[in-house]
Order: C-alpha cells, then structure tokens, then sequence
C-alpha cells in the first residue's frame, strides 16, 4: 500500500501504521523521523536541517521534499509505504504530487482517521511517556498504566505527561490541525482519493482501513 494518514493529533496514525505494516510489508514513514536521521547520519540535508532546527527554526518545505525524495526511492519502500505527518499543508501537499509524478510513484489514497474531537482529548490528556530518551515506552493512566505508578516498566525511568499533551496545549494542537492540515482532507476528497476510518478500537479500525483500500 502507498497510502497518506490524515487525522488530528491522537488519532492513532502511529499505531495504526504500525499494525499494518505487519499486513504487507510496508513502511512507516514521518516527517520527524526523516529529519531525525538525516541530522544523526550528518547527511548534506541533515546538516542544512540542522541549522534551522538549532535555531529554532521550521525546516523549510523544499529541504523536507528533498529528503523526501531520497527516502521514498530507498528499497525498504519498495513494497509500500504509509506517511504519517507529511503532508501538512495544501502547498506541501501540491508539492508531495509532483514529486510522487517525477519519480513515477502513485499514492492508492488518502487515509482520514475521523475521531471525535472529545476522544482525541481524553486519549491524550491520560497519554504519559517515559522520560528517558533511550526509551520513550507510551502509557495510559486509564487504558495501559505502568505496573509501578510513575515508574516505566521497561527501564525504571519516571513516566511524566509531556508538556504538549495537556489540555490547553493539545486543545491549541487541534486548533493549528482544523487551520492548516484539515483542508487535506477536501483536497484529497476533490481527487477522488479520500477514504475514512471511524472505528474506535484499534483492530478494528485497522480493519476498517483494510477494507476501504479494498474498494
């Protein structure tokens, strides 16, 4: 599958990426892991992202199409790939098509996972993460605690609530969603691309995604 991820902050993208990977053999692709590995490999392209990051910064559209470009023509795409964050906008979007058209690749659709806004907030208002950097394991306080309160199961570290998942923070999340990357979801529409998933629990929105790639 060659498929784009779109939904709100705490839709699941990531998860629901990783579940169907195992399916066919397709690869989870961010944008914030691209960036990651190109500046921790010293690429030319890590390195000019770098400058921007260290200031603070937004690495500039064309830089994340750069790379981009490199990582959709690396063999592990070869069976597939599913972005998740990319793209965010109407121009990044413009801009993923004419990429995809040069180097001969065609998307088999756009993905909205549509979750309730109230859902988003109470999954992520009781999301907590490990605090070591090595390890970053995911909880929830409601769904899968750690054993030990506070404690992360696998390393010991202090599991804490991240500073950009508490309600005022996640709630200016969604608003700079709604503003920038939900209009993907009619331009995608307007090219015949859109298909939805709604189901709540993860197997079975895993599946409803299966489905609707079927038809």
């Amino acid at each position: 599958m060659r498929i784009i991820l779109l939904g709100p902050p705490g839709a699941g993208k990531g998860t629901v990426a990783n579940q169907l990977k195992a399916t066919d053999g397709s690869v989870h692709i961010s944008t914030g892991d691209i960036l990651r590995n190109n500046v921790k490999a010293g690429t030319d392209l890590g390195k000019k992202a770098k400058e921007y990051m260290d200031k603070g910064e937004l690495v500039p559209d064309q830089l994340i199409m750069d790379m981009m470009e490199v990582r959709l023509q690396e063999a592990d795409c070869a069976k597939g790939f599913m972005l998740d964050g990319f793209p965010r906008t109407i121009p990044q979007a413009d801009a993923l098509g004419k990429l995809l058209e040069k180097i001969n690749i065609k998307l088999d659709a756009a993905i909205n996972l549509d979750i309730p806004r109230e859902v988003v907030l109470d999954r992520l208002t009781t999301r907590r993460t490990c605090n070591n950097s090595a390890c970053q394991t995911i909880y929830n306080v409601k769904t899968n605690p750690p054993k030990v309160e506070g404690k992360c199961d696998k390393c010991g570290s202090p599991v804490i609530q991240r500073s950009d998942e508490t309600e005022e923070a996640i709630l200016n999340r969604l608003e700079v969603y709604n503003k920038q990357t939900a209009p993907l979801i009619e331009y995608y529409a307007n090219k015949g691309m859109l298909k939805s998933a709604s189901k709540l629990k993860l197997d079975e929105l895993v599946q409803e995604v299966l489905n609707k790639l079927k038809n």
